[in-house]
């Protein structure tokens, strides 16, 4: 029971103009929890759009980011039913990536209010780079870069791409059983009518690359100190729902060149 409410925080910054917080916002009409970390308030800020869908980078940011907080504010936000922003009794029917797009629009003037700042560089991983563009193509007034880490454009190539990838991998480690099941998803991911299993992608290293990924790594989460157990339910449900119901409706909708 303690370990389901146990208090969560993120480590402090030291400096009279540092920020290091971890809190709930309401956004666009649904709580969202916000990281904000860096050694100076007047660096430029850069907004995190994290991948999955429903993959939030909370837990293990500060693996990975602590030599940016020395020269900007980093701003990490759970998307709307991921992590932290997943809510139990919150209607997610609603759920779309285009929800998605306008929460990150409304989650930057929310930052902007609470910074100070009128631009802002975003960022985005993975799926998040098809939430991330989207929005810096909505709204290019409000973003002075937009930077793209393992981009999407065209989502059937994407998804073709991973399932090459992990079919390689498999049988490099001599899989035979999980060859022939990923190759039986050849046409369907070719047609544009499913995905790459996000737990083969995971499992063979395709996720993330020189930084402990938390897919799967409850244990990980845990010992984050800005997540409880009951983070991490949260986490896995959220996680599942994204996924079912966002990465089919957007494979049939790749981004323009």
């Amino acid at each position: 029971i303690v370990a389901l409410i146990f208090p969560t925080w993120t480590s402090q910054i030291k400096g009279k103009n540092s920020i290091s917080i971890l809190e709930q916002v309401e956004v666009n009409g649904s709580g969202h929890e916000i990281m904000i970390r860096g050694k100076d308030k007047n660096n430029p800020v850069i907004i995190f759009v994290h991948g999955g869908p429903g993959t939030s980078e909370i837990p293990y940011a500060q693996k990975y980011q602590n030599l940016l907080e020395e020269k900007f504010t980093v701003v990490n936000y759970d998307q709307r039913a991921s992590g932290k922003s997943y809510h139990f009794f919150e209607d997610y029917s609603n759920l779309t990536s285009d929800l998605l797009v306008e929460d990150l629009l409304a989650m930057t003037d929310f930052i902007s209010k609470r910074l100070g700042k009128e631009k802002f560089i975003l960022v985005g991983h993975s799926y998040g780079t098809y939430i991330g563009m989207q929005a810096a193509n909505k709204a290019p007034e409000k973003y002075e870069a937009y930077v793209g880490i393992g981009q999407m454009s065209d989502t059937v190539e994407s998804e073709m791409d991973s399932l090459n990838y992990v079919i390689e991998q498999a049988q490099n480690a001599g899989n035979t059983d999980e060859v022939s099941y990923l190759n039986g998803l050849t046409e369907k991911i070719k047609n544009g009518d499913t995905y790459t299993p996000r737990n083969y992608v995971a499992k063979y290293g395709g996720t993330s690359r020189l930084v402990e990924n938390p897919d799967g790594d409850n244990i990980g989460m845990l010992l984050s100190n800005e997540y409880n157990l009951l983070d991490v339910i949260r986490y896995n449900i959220g996680l599942s729902h994204s996924q079912t119901v966002l990465l089919e409706k957007d494979l049939k909708n790749p981004l323009p060149n």
